[in-house]
């Protein structure tokens, strides 16, 4: 099992690199980042656009997988996206993978003049997207005509370093983004508890048996806030708190029993955003402490099980 870390967009790219190179260091297997350039507020803070910063940390950790988690198809071209992601994977020597979704966050498409469109019609442009990119990735030169993307003899040089670089669906739409990711997908990610990632994969595998791909080429990963702690008056109040996002919450010993859980699920990679690790925004001591705590203490649950 992968363990991912997810550094928060609205730091500085100085504590991002700060939070990068310790998560390589202390032996975290993927750093991804969010894809947007504003938050979903008011507030105006702000956020590095994340394929110059996976460009830049390429530079800067040399071991790790890069990706983005996710996306959005509405923001780039899908042509243009896979020479972006494809020159990355030459840079960084074979570590990308393409973390891609249909998009969400209305206020962006409006302040830059986006094409918001409904949910339908991004779901049909991301499986347009998908088929563009693979074929980029793969073939000598490409066409393609659909309702929303052309390509005319179109070609890709270099190719990817990686033999099959990674496409992650991201997403937990039960009726159409999770029929994508299996006739597309190498991984698929979803935020989620077990519970959770047990049903969706479950209906990822149907969906599989549908369009004859076999389940087993798909990985499958799931994004949880983190709360490790000692305290326990601290983990009751979490507990007891109604979190916007599933949530991991424990003591070392309870939150190995939930990652041994994941792991004996199937889920091949869980991810981490440092949001609740320490402080929301930064590279402060105790969220590099907590991050160390969870490999060293937490993680090797899932190579025993």
């Amino acid at each position: 099992m992968r363990f991912g870390f997810w550094p928060n967009p609205r730091s500085n790219y100085e504590d991002t690199k700060t939070l990068a190179q310790h998560a390589e260091a202390t032996g975290w297997d993927t750093l991804w980042l969010a894809d947007h350039f504003l938050p979903d507020e008011d507030e105006l803070i702000p956020v590095h656009e994340s394929w110059i910063t996976l460009a830049a940390l390429a530079r800067d950790v040399p071991r790790v997988r890069l990706g983005t988690m996710v996306t959005s198809n509405t923001y780039r071209h899908p042509a243009v996206l896979a020479n972006m992601v494809t020159t990355l994977d030459n840079l960084s020597g074979g570590r990308v993978v393409l973390g891609l979704g249909s998009g969400w966050q209305q206020n962006e498409h409006e302040a830059y003049g986006i094409p918001y469109g409904t949910a339908g019609s991004r779901l049909r442009m991301l499986d347009e997207a998908c088929q563009v990119i693979k074929g980029l990735f793969t073939n000598e030169y490409s066409d393609f005509e659909g309702e929303f993307y052309q390509l005319k003899r179109a070609p890709l040089e270099p190719k990817p370093v990686q033999e099959k670089l990674p496409l992650m669906i991201g997403g937990g739409g039960e009726k159409v983004t999770l029929k994508i990711a299996a006739k597309y997908a190498d991984e698929w990610n979803v935020w989620g508890d077990v519970d959770t990632l047990v049903k969706k994969m479950k209906i990822l595998d149907q969906h599989c048996e549908t369009v004859g791909r076999n389940p087993g080429e798909i990985e499958r990963s799931g994004v949880a806030l983190l709360f490790l702690s000692e305290d326990e008056s601290y983990l009751k109040r979490m507990k007891s708190l109604r979190m916007p996002s599933p949530a991991i919450i424990g003591n070392v010993n309870e939150v190995r029993d939930i990652v041994a859980a994941y792991d004996e699920a199937g889920v091949k990679e869980l991810i981490v955003p440092d949001f609740t690790l320490g402080t929301l925004i930064g590279a402060g001591q105790e969220k590099r402490d907590l991050m160390e705590k969870f490999i060293k203490e937490v993680a090797p649950v899932a190579s025993e099980n």
